[in-house]
């Protein structure tokens, strides 16, 4: 036969010791409060040391308890703060990113404007200009240096035409098509320029080496010595290259020539003006004397 579904706590030992333990906690309760009232009634100080020994009892509890609630209350704070941050981050990145390209973009043009001044600077005072013009690549990875530069024939580039920048002789034209030109670097080993040194007049030949740095070699002279720092112009022999155009900056010498460094970097080529083919001036003709021979 089935139990009776309403049992009373008589009949189970654990729900009389669960009923008897609140009724003792009861009655404590009561009792506790009943003594805490007193004494904060009949002797005040008693009931202060009680109160602050509970208290230090209690604290720590409740602390603990206000941090958790605290955390957790805040925990989606935290988390959308964090998204927020990551997010923030990802904008300040691409934002540098970004001002960093403009600031090399305004550097180069910065560059770019420097050498257009410096090009106008010098077609100011040069009267044999042809055009000015970009060099829109060369052959750096190569021994063999070449340019080719945007204008050709319909602009009146012709070969055999010097090109040069506001610091220095850059090479010659040695192919011409409608718009553009083909341009031989000084630092070709096939180029020889015809100079001399500054400080005395000394003729030499500056050679292309290849690697980007000439040769210079005194011409028809020997036992010559170059100094580190000798500078060396174009010096007109030849009809080709207008004279006193810098050329090179002798940096190392050797037992009959030297190392120099071009005037103009060819690695760093943007714009070129085009010079006239140099024709130097002829020699004055004879003057006839009244007996006939020449003077």
């Amino acid at each position: 036969m089935a139990p009776p579904r309403n049992r009373r706590p008589g009949f189970s030992r654990r729900a009389q010791y669960g009923l008897f333990l609140g009724y003792v906690v009861a009655i404590g309760g009561v009792l506790i409060g009943a003594v805490l009232l007193l004494l904060s009634t009949f002797n005040p100080p008693a009931y202060a040391v009680v109160r602050g020994f509970f208290a230090e009892i209690t604290t720590p509890i409740s602390s603990g308890i206000a941090w958790a609630t605290s955390g957790v209350a805040g925990a989606p704070d935290g988390v959308s703060q964090h998204f927020n941050v990551r997010a923030e981050n990802e904008r300040l990145r691409k934002q540098i990113a970004e001002d960093e390209t403009l600031v090399a973009r305004a550097r180069t043009l910065h560059q770019e404007n420097r050498r257009l001044r410096a090009l106008l600077q010098v077609r100011d005072v040069t009267t044999d200009a042809v055009i000015t013009a970009r060099l829109v690549n060369s052959s750096a990875s190569s021994t063999r240096r070449y340019a080719t530069l945007n204008a050709g024939s319909w602009q009146k580039v012709e070969r055999g035409q010097a090109v040069r920048e506001a610091a220095g002789l850059i090479g010659q034209v040695i192919e011409t098509s409608p718009n553009t030109a083909r341009v031989l670097l000084i630092i070709d080993p096939d180029s020889n320029v015809p100079v001399r040194r500054t400080r005395d007049g000394m003729p030499a030949i500056a050679k292309g080496r290849g690697d980007g740095l000439l040769d210079v070699r005194a011409a028809g002279l020997s036992n010559m010595t170059f100094r580190p720092g000798d500078i060396f112009v174009t010096s007109g022999t030849g009809g080709v290259f207008p004279p006193n155009i810098p050329v090179a900056k002798v940096i190392t010498n050797q037992r009959d020539s030297a190392v120099a460094e071009p005037a103009a970097n060819p690695n760093s080529l943007d714009f070129a003006m085009v010079q006239q083919i140099y024709l130097p001036p002829p020699a004055p003709s004879p003057t006839p004397t009244p007996g006939g021979a020449a003077k």
